[in-house]
C-alpha cells in the first residue's frame, strides 16, 4: 500500500515568534508572481476508463473506515469518462455536473475531482482495479491540465465567472492540488505534470497568504472563515511537500491572524459575518484538523474549545434521543434545523470527531462508536449493489478526510456530553452573547422552557431576528423559526408580508417587566423574570416580552394590522385543541375562531392564549425534522390588529 502522508511536516514555532518573523522573512518572498500557465495538450481521443466487473465491488473487502470510498469507486469510470478529450480549449474539463455549480467551464471548483482521480490511480487496495490504470492516469493528466489553465496570472482561480478571483476556489485548489501532487509523487505518476502543479501551488500561496490581499483578509474580522482556513490548510500541505521559508513565515502569520480575527467573542466562527452552525461544524473543523496535522501544532485548539462552548447554547437535544435541534433562524448561511443522533457513514462532518479527544463537548455532534460499528457491519453484510453517486453528490472532501482518521465517541461519552449542554445541565440561566457588530444572541433557560433569540443588526438578509426556538426539557422542541423566510419565522407579520424578523431589532433588557423600568446593560446571570423590548428599524413594530418560569408573554404594537406567526413543531401523537372545541389533524390545515390553542405532548401542555375570540389558521409546511420526519412545522397565524398580547404557558 502506498502512503500519501506528507513527506515533510512544517514545524511552526510559537505563533508570536512566527508572526514576528514575517516582517523580515516575507521581504525576501515576492508578494505576487505571474503564473507560467501550461498549455492544455490536444493529443486526440483518450481511452475510456473501464467499468467495474459485474458484481464488483465486494462490500466485505473494504476496511470499515473506507466503506465510504465504495461510492466513489462505482462512479469513478462514469466521472472520468466525462473528462473532455476534444482537441479544443475544453480538453480536460469534467462534464456531467458531478461536483459544484454552476456547471460551467470557468468554474474551477468542478476540477477539484482531480484529487479523486489521483487517489484511485495512486492507491493500492485489493478492491481498487484502477491503481496505475493508464486510461485513468491519462484522463487525470488532462483534467489537471485544464485545472491549471484556469488559474489567473496572479495565482487565483475563478468560480462564478471567468474573470473572478475567487477566495473559495483558490483556497480549495490549494488543498486538492497539494493532495493530488502528494499522491502522484507517492506513485511516481505524471512526472511531467508534477512541476506544473508545484508552480501553480506556489503562485496560489503567494496570492492567498499575502496579508495585503483584501479579497481574503479584512482588518476587523475574517469573513467566510472556512475558506481562509481551507487556504491555510492547503498551503500547509503544499509547504510540507515543497518547503519555502518565506511562505512558511506568511503561513504562520495567517494562522495567528485567523485565531485573532476569525472568531466572534460570542464563540462562533464568522460565516460570512455572522454565525452558522453547519459551516462551523461540517467544514471549519475539518480544516482545523488538517492545519494541526500538517503544522504539527494544535495552534487553533483554543478556538475549538470556544466554538464547542457556543455550540452548546445553539443546539439542544430532544428528550427521546432523536438528535439535536438548532437555532436555525439565526444562521447567516445554511440553516441547520437539526442533527440526527445517528447518521449514515457518508458525512463530511465526521472527521471533526478527531477533535473530540481534546474537546470532549464535541462528542455531542457525532454518531456513537457503537452505532457506527453497527451501521458498518450492516453495510458490509448487505447483498445490494453499492449505488453510484447522483450528479452533484460526488464530494471529494469526504474521500480526502479519510486520511485524517476518526474518533467516534462511546455511548457513555456522548451521553455525558449531552448532559453538559447548558440547557440540560441547568434549569435556570440567562446568557447574552454579543458580537461587536451589534449582534446579540440571547439564551434564556427557565424551569419550563429554553428560549433562543437574536436581536440587533442582522449580519445579512437571510437571518431572521427575534425569537427563534422554544424547547421544553420533557417535550423537546415546540417552536422553531425558519431562516430566510417571512412565512416560516416566529414573528409579527405585516399586511405586505414583511415581518419584524426581517428587520434589525434594537433591544433593551429589563430586570422584570418592561413597565417597571429596570433596565439592564447585560442580562447575563439574571435568574428571575427577564423583560425584553425591541423596535424595528422603521419603528413600524415595537415588541415587549416577559420571560418567566412557566410562561412567555409577547405584547406587540404595530402601525398597521398585524399577525402573530408561530412555527409550531408538531408530532403525529400531539393533541392540538382550540378553545372552541375544534381540533387539528397532524399535517392538515385548520381554521378556528377561538381565544387559545393547547398542544399536549405526553404530560406537557403548551397553551397559546391571545385573549379575544379571533379567526386563526394553521397551515402545515414541508419542513420536517430528523430522518424519521415525524416532527413537522405547522404555521399558526393569529391576527391581532395594531396591538396584540399572546401568552405562551407551559405546564
Amino acid at each position: 500500500m502506498r502512503s500519501s502522508a506528507p513527506t515533510r511536516r512544517i514545524v511552526i514555532g510559537s505563533l508570536a515568534a512566527g508572526a514576528a518573523g514575517v516582517a523580515t522573512t516575507a521581504l525576501d518572498t515576492p508578494a505576487r508572481a505571474e503564473v507560467s500557465r501550461p498549455a492544455n495538450q490536444t493529443s486526440g481521443p483518450l481511452p475510456p476508463v473501464s467499468a467495474l466487473p459485474a458484481g464488483a465491488p465486494d462490500r466485505q473487502a473494504f476496511a470499515p473506515e473506507e466503506q465510504r470510498l465504495a461510492y466513489y469507486l462505482v462512479t469513478l469510470a462514469d466521472i472520468a469518462n466525462d473528462v473532455d478529450d476534444s482537441d479544443t480549449e475544453l480538453r480536460g474539463f469534467i462534464h456531467g455536473g458531478w461536483w459544484r455549480s454552476p456547471d460551467a467551464p470557468f468554474n474551477a471548483r468542478i476540477s477539484e475531482m482531480v484529487s479523486v482521480f489521483a487517489w484511485f490511480a495512486a492507491s493500492e487496495r485489493s478492491w481498487n482495479p484502477y491503481t496505475g490504470d493508464p486510461a485513468l492516469v491519462a484522463r487525470t493528466d488532462a483534467a489537471i491540465g485544464y485545472y491549471l489553465t484556469l488559474q489567473h496570472e496572479d495565482g487565483s482561480w475563478p468560480e462564478y465567472s471567468a474573470t473572478e478571483h475567487s477566495r473559495a476556489a483558490t483556497a480549495f485548489a490549494l488543498g486538492y492540488l497539494s493532495k493530488t501532487l502528494d499522491l502522484l509523487r507517492s506513485a511516481d505518476l505524471l512526472p511531467g505534470r508534477r512541476p506544473q502543479i508545484t508552480d501553480a501551488l506556489r503562485a496560489a500561496m503567494r496570492w492567498f497568504l499575502d496579508p495585503g490581499n483584501g479579497e481574503i483578509w479584512q482588518d476587523e474580522l475574517v469573513e467566510f472563515v472556512n475558506q481562509p482556513l481551507a487556504g491555510v490548510s492547503g498551503a500547509a500541505r503544499a509547504l510540507s511537500l515543497d518547503p519555502d521559508a518565506g511562505l512558511e513565515a506568511l503561513l504562520t502569520d495567517r494562522i495567528e491572524f485567523i485565531a485573532d480575527h476569525g472568531q466572534s467573542p460570542a464563540g462562533f466562527l464568522y460565516e460570512p459575518r455572522g454565525m452558522d452552525i453547519a459551516y462551523n461544524l461540517n467544514v471549519a473543523l475539518t480544516e482545523i484538523i488538517e492545519i494541526h496535522r500538517e503544522t504539527g501544532r494544535p495552534s487553533l485548539l483554543p478556538m475549538v474549545h470556544r466554538l464547542a462552548d457556543w455550540f452548546g447554547y445553539v443546539n439542544v437535544p430532544e428528550p427521546d434521543g432523536s438528535g439535536l435541534v438548532s437555532f436555525a433562524s439565526g444562521a447567516a448561511r445554511i440553516p441547520m434545523y437539526y442533527l440526527d443522533a445517528v447518521t449514515t457513514d457518508f458525512q463530511q462532518r465526521d472527521v471533526g470527531s478527531v477533535l473530540s479527544r481534546q474537546v470532549p463537548d464535541l462528542a455531542s455532534f457525532y454518531t456513537t462508536a457503537e452505532e457506527r460499528d453497527r451501521i458498518r457491519a450492516e453495510w458490509a453484510a448487505s447483498p445490494e449493489p453499492v449505488p453510484p453517486f447522483e450528479p452533484g453528490r460526488a464530494n471529494p472532501r469526504i474521500l480526502a478526510n479519510v486520511a485524517y482518521g476518526e474518533h467516534y465517541p462511546r455511548e457513555q461519552v456522548k451521553a455525558a456530553a449531552w448532559r453538559r449542554i447548558p440547557a440540560v445541565r441547568s434549569q435556570r440561566f440567562t446568557e447574552l452573547r454579543t458580537d461587536p457588530m451589534d449582534q446579540h444572541y440571547l439564551f434564556v433557560r427557565r424551569p419550563a422552557s429554553y428560549l433562543m433569540a437574536f436581536f440587533g443588526t442582522r449580519p445579512n438578509s437571510v437571518v431572521r431576528a427575534g425569537f427563534g426556538l422554544l424547547w421544553h426539557p420533557e417535550a423537546g422542541v415546540l417552536i422553531q423559526g425558519g431562516q430566510s423566510s417571512n412565512t416560516e419565522c416566529w414573528a409579527t407579520v405585516l399586511p405586505n408580508g414583511g415581518t419584524d424578523g426581517a428587520s434589525n431589532l434594537t433591544p433593551t433588557w429589563y430586570d422584570g417587566p418592561v413597565a417597571d423600568g429596570g433596565v439592564l446593560a447585560d442580562p447575563t446571570g439574571l435568574e428571575t423574570d427577564l423583560g425584553v423590548r425591541w423596535t424595528t428599524t422603521g419603528g413600524n413594530v415595537t415588541g415587549e416580552a416577559l420571560i418567566s418560569d412557566a410562561e412567555i408573554v409577547r405584547e406587540i404594537s404595530a402601525t398597521m394590522d398585524a399577525v402573530e406567526q408561530v412555527p409550531l413543531v408538531l408530532l403525529p401523537t400531539d393533541g392540538v385543541r382550540f378553545s372552541d372545541g375544534s381540533t387539528l389533524t397532524h399535517g392538515e390545515p385548520a381554521e378556528a375562531t377561538a381565544t387559545s390553542v393547547t398542544i399536549t405532548r405526553d404530560a406537557v401542555v403548551l397553551t397559546i392564549d391571545w385573549g379575544d375570540a379571533t379567526a386563526v389558521t394553521v397551515q402545515p409546511t414541508a419542513r420536517t425534522l430528523f430522518a424519521d420526519a415525524r416532527r413537522r412545522v405547522h404555521m399558526l397565524r393569529i391576527p391581532h390588529g395594531t396591538a396584540g398580547r399572546v401568552r405562551y404557558t407551559l405546564m
